[in-house]
């Protein structure tokens, strides 16, 4: 997501599947500073390729960590952009209720929708 909260990448997963272990093919070749994610993208692998990508994690620690990693709690506020894209985008009854059969299609409608937001 940029600061304006328009989206850089999309990609879908199973809705069985982990959103985690997608991490590090997301942000690969997005110039950032830091990486805010909740505590779903909390892993040695996740931090490993954020830090690999010249970016700082900010991701909040799950509570079975041994060692739990600090991280920036104001920055981490600055996550929001991506729950309020989600606002926005639900709106479009083909993205929430997935009428679309086909990944491909679905995904395209995704990214029609996410222009039609970032134009108006």
């Amino acid at each position: 997501m940029t600061p304006l909260g328009h989206p850089v990448a999309l990609e879908l997963t199973g809705s069985q599947a982990s959103d985690s272990p997608r991490l590090p093919g997301l942000i690969a070749g997005v110039e950032t500073e830091a990486v805010p994610a909740d505590k779903g993208y909390d892993s040695d692998a996740n931090r490993a390729a954020i830090r690999a990508a010249g970016a700082v994690p900010c991701v909040p620690p799950r509570r079975h960590r041994v060692d739990p990693s600090d991280y920036d709690r104001h920055l981490y506020t600055e996550r929001n952009v991506v729950e309020r894209y989600f606002a926005r985008v639900k709106p479009y009854r083909r993205v929430a209720t997935r009428y679309d059969k086909k990944a491909a299609n679905f995904l395209g409608f995704v990214w029609v929708a996410s222009i039609a937001i970032m134009i108006a």
